[in-house]
């Protein structure tokens, strides 16, 4: 989402500087989308040397907004502002696992000019879940996606699979987390009965398993036990996204719980019709479920009596895609992502 915020934000009147403490994947990607981009090495849970160049970069930029998806870079912003009129926002997407960002989220949330919330009910999630109190003054901004990134002329996945034509696709994309928020063994368990109903379908897991292998292992064990490992395929983390979404038939998300998850936003972009967990924030992604099919959450035979249905009616498969592109490009965006940030960041410098 980042990447396609920078990528938009000059044709979008919107002036933007990156400032990253990391590498990464997408680190070229983002020296090249348009914008400013800084690499700052970050050595320490709390970096002075981060925060006194943060500092300077804001002043010498003239900054007046400093934005950050994370609380120790949030930590960070508000030790760089101290002192000043810059306004500082944090966008909350939802899982913090750690103490050390437990810990930073505490301090920071009440030391936030603005508080951002990925979708009405996180703010109740946060609080139940994660002890988590983000109070009442937070803004919702939905995440954004730009159309334009998702269109893809490259080698398909059906191709690599060595699949044919007749052959059924479908596939879930997300990482293994030892948390266990995605839910690919209800998957694992669900698909025997989909494929005694339909002997050319198949299904791909896209994400990394480097996080816990163990999970990884036990969904790959599970396929095994019930023999269905020829038609599994778990193809680990790709940057050829929309090359996937373009070679599914359907898309599957199982969750126990979300922020506002962009594989789903990027699936319904690229017109591929969409299964979802019944959890709330799946549900208002989705429209409470008139964009999507929606099983209940860790009944693999729930899940597989829904993906058996889609995959027999081409008919509802086509127009529950067709109806999700439409609201995806209308809600979710780029251009309303960033006009939505805009009139934030205009309200606080006022």
């Amino acid at each position: 989402m980042e990447l396609d915020l920078c990528r938009n934000a000059r044709a979008n009147d919107l002036d933007l500087t990156f400032a990253a403490t990391g590498g990464g994947d997408l680190e070229e990607e983002f020296r090249n989308s348009g914008i400013e981009f800084i690499s700052l090495k970050r050595r320490l849970p709390v970096d002075l040397g981060v925060v006194s160049q943060l500092r300077g970069i804001i002043s010498q930029r003239h900054i007046n907004v400093v934005h950050s998806h994370q609380p120790v870079e949030a930590l960070h912003l508000y030790l760089a502002t101290r002192g000043s009129e810059v306004k500082r926002v944090l966008t909350l997407h939802g899982v913090y696992a750690g103490t050390k960002n437990d810990l930073a989220l505490r301090f920071v949330l009440p030391r936030m000019h603005a508080r951002v919330l990925l979708g009405k009910d996180l703010a109740a999630w946060l609080s139940r879940e994660q002890g988590v109190d983000v109070g009442t003054n937070f803004i919702v901004i939905n995440n954004g996606v730009d159309p334009a990134r998702l269109r893809s002329g490259g080698p398909t996945l059906r191709t690599e699979l060595g699949l044919g034509d007749d052959a059924m696709l479908l596939g879930m994309v997300a990482n293994f987390y030892p948390d266990r928020r995605k839910d690919q063994l209800t998957v694992c368990k669900a698909l025997p009965q989909l494929f005694e109903s339909n002997a050319a379908a198949h299904f791909v897991f896209v994400g990394h398993s480097s996080g816990a292998p163990h999970l990884f292992d036990e969904c790959v064990e599970l396929c095994r036990q019930q023999q269905i490992s020829d038609r599994v395929h778990f193809i680990g983390k790709r940057a050829d996204i929309p090359d996937v979404l373009r070679s599914l038939d359907l898309f599957v998300l199982s969750s126990r719980w979300e922020g506002s998850p962009i594989s789903v936003i990027e699936a319904m972009m690229a017109g591929v019709p969409t299964v979802l967990s019944d959890i709330a924030p799946l549900k208002e992604v989705s429209n409470d479920g008139e964009f999507a099919s929606l099983f209940r959450t860790g009944d693999e035979n729930d899940l597989a009596s829904k993906l058996i249905q889609l995959v027999d009616d081409g008919e509802d498969r086509a127009r529950l895609a067709a109806a999700a592109r439409q609201w995806a490009l209308s809600r979710f965006g780029i251009e309303a992502h960033i006009r939505n940030l805009r009139e934030l960041y205009l309200s606080l410098v006022k």
